[in-house]
């Protein structure tokens, strides 16, 4: 799952094409399919929507919730291509993302009735 968050001035307007760079990326790096797509967009309030200094108001942060197994490059790789398609689709200065990755082991998922480690039909790889 991931959550998107923003001022909603500067959110709404590009949450289609964000969701679908987003889910490129995805993709290309963690080989997760099209339909697994599971972004919730949290636009904001500019009062209630406190960011660092030197940060524009496309300031948005990106939070990447997934099963734990991904190899520390792999991260760094989602990371990396995230900054670079979004800067090239939305023309968003990687100054203005911050990404967080927040790793949870299988058993702490419930996703379909059943705790992540018990499902046997994926139709991706975790441990990339």
């Amino acid at each position: 799952m991931i959550l998107i968050y923003g001022i909603k001035e500067q959110l709404n307007p590009i949450k289609t094409k964000l969701s679908d760079t987003i889910q490129q990326c995805m993709t290309q790096v963690l080989g997760l399919p099209e339909d697994k797509r599971a972004h919730r967009f949290i636009p904001m309030s500019k009062e209630d929507f406190y960011y660092p200094g030197g940060r524009s108001d496309a300031y948005t942060v990106i939070e990447i919730n997934m099963m734990a197994g991904r190899k520390i490059e792999t991260q760094k790789q989602l990371i990396k291509t995230l900054f670079s398609k979004i800067e090239q689709e939305l023309h968003i200065s990687p100054i203005d993302i911050e990404i967080t990755i927040k790793e949870q082991e299988a058993y702490q998922w419930g996703f379909r009735g059943m705790c992540g480690d018990e499902v046997k039909d994926l139709k991706y790889k975790v441990k990339v």
